[in-house]
């Protein structure tokens, strides 16, 4: 995995990533070597979110390899200016740095296997919304993440992702059953939770 888990310990009072916390429902085990699945972060950079998913895979043990954009604010204005030499005018110095950052981000999203997008509620993120079509482009999955504050505003964007998550450990839960059929011990509704058979009833009556 591509971060260091040293910011994690201010989380670990409010998610837990219990091994025990995952139940298996439908997919076995199997001795076939399981493939490595390579899950892109995009979005914000100012909490740590992204090493509390790190953290949950971990603790899942997940063959997940993380990806994300430089997560430095200052490295990803300034690297196009330091590298290729300053200019007078900001839109200039800005396109120097996006046009090298996109190297990054672009290759990482290609090789991606799922994109993770997160929007949090204290800055604007253009360019979260911009990987998210990027990803979407190229028909790779998508699982937003952001508070449940936000859902009017990227409805279209959520109905393009395959699963809207409203914290990082639900993006865990997410890739813990699709790449094992694991899931959480206790539903998200709690003792409210009825399977759909119970409530909806059966979809085909004679499976």
């Amino acid at each position: 995995m591509a971060f260091q888990l040293s910011s994690v310990a201010r989380r670990s009072s409010m998610l837990q990533f219990a091994r025990t916390g995952i139940r298996r429902r439908s997919i076995s085990s199997s001795s076939t070597p399981e493939r490595e699945w390579k899950v892109y972060l995009s979005g914000e950079i100012h909490s740590d979110w992204r090493e509390v998913i790190a953290k949950g895979v971990n603790d899942f043990n997940l063959p997940v390899h993380l990806t994300s954009p430089n997560t430095s604010h200052e490295d990803s204005d300034d690297c196009g200016a330091l590298i290729l030499g300053m200019e007078e005018e900001r839109h200039n110095w800005d396109k120097l740095g996006a046009s090298m950052n996109a190297i990054r981000t672009q290759t990482l999203i290609r090789q991606a296997d799922i994109v993770v997008v997160r929007f949090g509620e204290k800055y604007r993120q253009w360019n979260a919304a911009f990987d998210a079509g990027f990803a979407a482009a190229l028909a790779k999955p998508i699982i937003t993440l952001h508070p449940p504050s936000l859902s009017h505003m990227l409805k279209e964007v959520n109905q393009a992702s395959n699963a809207v998550c409203y914290d990082p450990e639900q993006v865990v839960q997410t890739l813990a059953y699709v790449i094992r059929g694991q899931l959480p011990s206790s539903p998200h509704d709690g003792s409210n939770f009825v399977p759909i058979a119970d409530r909806l009833g059966k979809g085909n009556p004679s499976p």
